[in-house]
């Protein structure tokens, strides 16, 4: 390695140790402002993909990618759709207050928030509060379609600003509003307002499910012509939904991981998928972060309900709960085909419900043999993630993007990852 490398890799390499015993610091790396990418490139395709497996890298396109796998793999996508989440508004004095919707308030269904008419209320984070008088409602018209939109706040609580949004004519639901009103959130390093373009490459080419307000960025490398590459190789494809909060880029302030307050996010999976799963005949390969977490909450959302027959069919992982359930273990499939069967007999045809599962070193992955995503930020629960999937590696694989030109983060390259 390059003695720049490591010089960026001064932290001590972790040998088991308790999760929550880590410091975030031992998971850091310098990330020069330059390799951070701004833009993404012309063609998806085309970004670098790293592949490690077995402790080599190998330099790869990601068009490359369908050569990379084995017939009966199982690719899971997350087809979760980045809505247009960032509202502009003006005071009665001209200045500018943004908004940045986050969750529906007392609606845990993502489908019926954003198919509400006339009125909708929502926890939001909101740029320049103290510009917001209280009691001022503050007013949006969109021009082409006539829409009136106000938006007046209910309180300010420690997790954001709950604010209720009205508009006219009221025959138009929330998605639409926020399709007329609402910009593409783009990350908050990327330091540039959104561009025309940024509405379709901030989105994955099979995103279908509304209610993202950041994306699964390691889909956005993925094209059609990818996608029928991994179809004539025998590749299965399977779609489950996870809605990626603004809390995917929560910083981690504490000295040590059992202080963090891993955030939660919602999570639906499908019949079909989990039948997928049970008859997988080769390596389940998870595309994205959002993906594996999703995974690996269905693992043990299944374990609980075997041993816990009493309790609700419902997703619900707590950020240690796999470390310490105590549960008899099976495999991935018995328990897939299992949960397929409870479904089947209770008439259900989705399982959905939230995940705040932390994935850190000490965690050994029960579902996905691989992952496919990006390169991330240091001092990151997504690191920590990275850094479960192919331990002490992860320093050799960052150092080796860093000194190879990958581009780094939501816009940047891509990385296969074989987990040791």
């Amino acid at each position: 390695m390059p003695p720049s490398c490591l010089n960026a890799f001064a932290a001590p390499r972790i040998h088991n140790v308790n999760p929550q015993d880590l410091s975030i610091h031992d998971f850091s790396y310098e990330l020069p402002t330059e390799k951070i990418a701004d833009f993404p490139l012309a063609e998806r395709d085309q970004s670098k993909l790293l592949h490690y497996s077995a402790g080599k890298i190998v330099d790869h396109r990601f068009h490359e990618l369908p050569d990379l796998l084995k017939p009966n793999d199982l690719l899971v996508f997350n087809q979760t759709r980045v809505v247009q989440a960032r509202l502009l508004f003006k005071n009665s004095t001209g200045a500018r207050i943004e908004v940045f919707c986050l969750a529906p308030l007392g609606q845990t269904d993502m489908v019926q928030a954003m198919l509400q008419k006339g009125s909708a209320e929502w926890l939001c984070m909101v740029g320049r509060a103290s510009k917001w008088k209280e009691d001022e409602v503050l007013k949006a018209e969109h021009s082409e379609s006539g829409i009136q939109l106000k938006v007046r706040m209910l309180r300010r609580e420690a997790e954001g600003f709950k604010l209720h949004f009205s508009w006219e004519p009221n025959a138009h639901c929330f998605a639409e509003i926020l399709e007329y009103f609402g910009k593409i959130p783009l990350p908050p390093y990327i330091k540039r307002e959104p561009v025309e373009g940024d509405s379709e490459r901030y989105q994955t080419v099979y995103a279908s499910e509304n209610g993202s307000v950041a994306a699964p960025t390691a889909g956005l490398h993925f094209t059609d012509a990818v996608l029928e590459s991994l179809q004539t190789r025998n590749i299965e494809i399977a779609k489950l939904t996870l809605h990626v909060g603004a809390g995917t880029f929560k910083p981690v302030k504490a000295e040590r991981m059992a202080d963090h307050a891993m955030h939660e996010e919602r999570v639906i999976i499908g019949l079909d998928v989990i039948k997928q799963l049970a008859a997988c005949k080769g390596r389940v390969v998870a595309v994205g972060t959002t993906s594996l977490r999703s995974l690996e909450s269905l693992y043990w959302t299944a374990l609980r309900l075997k041993n816990k027959p009493d309790s609700d069919w419902k997703i619900q992982v707590s950020q240690w709960e796999p470390y310490e359930s105590g549960y008899m273990q099976d495999s991935f499939q018995e328990l897939m085909a299992w949960l397929a069967e409870g479904m089947r007999e209770r008439g259900i045809q989705a399982i959905t419900g939230s995940t705040g599962l932390l994935i850190a070193p000490g965690y050994s992955l029960k579902v996905a043999e691989g992952l496919i995503t990006n390169f991330h930020q240091p001092n990151s629960t997504l690191l920590l993630l990275v850094a479960a999937v192919i331990g002490d590696d992860w320093e050799m694989v960052y150092a080796h993007a860093l000194e190879n030109g990958y581009r780094f983060l939501s816009y940047g390259d891509s990385s296969l990852l074989v987990r040791k």
